[in-house]
């Protein structure tokens, strides 16, 4: 007998643009996709999702795109009538009268903390633990991503594999992929993605690719590092369809692609720069080289994060180049432009070396379990 649809609010205040965006966004699509579920995503500020999500109109109160239903909000005085799930997105909050709402109910919803992804210990320990609110003592319960069979595992698409090997046996369709953003690649030009946070660490790069004997064409999504690219242009930024050249370097400024397009677009590029959380985990998916610029903090707390996933991840690799993995983005997240330009020829040797272990990496996480399918299960056991 088939199961009636699941009601599903995922709640997400924006604090990193895309990454939080995106994660919520991918989520909700699965969710509603691969498992028939009634989803609504509020989120705060439907601007950095409208770039993605071709559909949602961040000047209306509510669009639907891909069987999500987009609404904006939370705020105080929205109106709120909880589903049978509700998601705190990375533990931002929910408005004192909303979980007024969910207590005044029957059946309180099922209520989950997402947390941002780690790779640091303490995840294992907190996963699927539960906290009751202080307020009104209803059950919490907090779902960790993560990179270990104790975590809550990482979103990732049924067949997505396939697509991607499918895609590289293509010949055409890298060619197709960068024509649609409007950029071109020589056969012999290495295709880099860069979809950094504003660092001064980026010009010295960008002298290391023009200086060098190689030809780089690097991807830079239209309004990604402004700061950076114009001081490095002398004002003379790139347009799309018009690459800003210097030496080997073409520096290309390409649209925002949508969410459901990025696969393809990483699949294109022989190496990238990754933000945040949603770009990082398709990284690894896409099995390219990568470094992963972490959401900047005060405190630096973002740099342990990064050595943790770097331990993890580069644990049981080849010495040399994972070392020239580590020296490249940990230069990176220290705004070091010297340093990160200093590593580059290394990490540039290290792709092809570490290409079986990239692999064998993504292949161990998809053989956990998924983080969408988790939920669901976790959902059902608890209504």
């Amino acid at each position: 007998m088939a199961r009636d649809p699941t009601r599903w609010d995922i709640v997400c205040r924006v604090v990193d643009n895309y990454g939080d965006a995106g994660v919520a966004f991918r989520l909700a699509r699965m969710l509603a996709i691969e498992h028939g579920e009634r989803v609504t995503l509020w989120i705060d500020d439907p601007v950095p999702l409208a770039r993605i999500a071709p559909g949602v109109d961040p000047l209306m109160e509510a669009s639907t795109v891909d069987g999500v239903t987009v609404r904006r909000g939370p705020a105080a005085g929205t109106p709120f009538e909880p589903g049978d799930v509700v998601i705190d997105a990375f533990g931002a909050g929910l408005p004192d009268d909303w979980i007024d709402a969910m207590a005044r109910t029957a059946r309180p919803p099922v209520w989950v903390v997402l947390e941002y992804l780690t790779a640091e210990p303490w995840a294992d320990g907190a996963h699927r633990r539960a906290s009751p609110e202080p307020r009104t003592g209803l059950a919490r319960w907090y779902w960790c991503p993560g990179f270990t069979a104790a975590t809550g595992g990482l979103l990732r698409e049924a067949g997505l594999f396939a697509r991607r090997d499918a895609f590289r046996r293509d010949p055409a369709a890298r060619k197709a992929t960068l024509a649609s953003v409007g950029a071109e690649a020589p056969p012999d030009a290495r295709v880099a993605l860069l979809f950094c946070y504003p660092t001064p660490a980026l010009p010295p790069l960008l002298d290391a690719w023009a200086d060098g004997d190689d030809p780089v064409v690097a991807l830079v999504p239209h309004g990604v590092a402004v700061d950076a690219i114009d001081r490095w242009t002398g004002g003379r930024v790139p347009h799309p369809r018009e690459p800003y050249v210097r030496g080997s370097l073409a520096l290309a400024s390409i649209p925002f692609v949508a969410q459901a397009g990025f696969d393809e677009l990483l699949w294109s590029c022989d190496l990238a720069i990754v933000r945040g959380e949603d770009s990082f985990v398709r990284a690894q998916w896409a099995t390219i080289p990568f470094a992963w610029h972490a959401y900047p903090q005060a405190d630096g707390a973002h740099h342990a994060k990064v050595a943790a996933f770097l331990d993890r991840h580069l644990a049981g690799a080849p010495t040399v180049p994972a070392a020239a993995v580590r020296r490249f983005t940990e230069a990176l997240n220290r705004d070091d432009g010297p340093g990160l330009a200093a590593a580059w020829p290394p990490f540039d040797r290290a792709r092809a070396a570490l290409a079986d272990h990239r692999r064998a990496w993504a292949d161990a996480l998809a053989s956990r379990p998924e983080l969408a399918a988790g939920l669901v299960e976790f959902a059902r056991g608890r209504l």
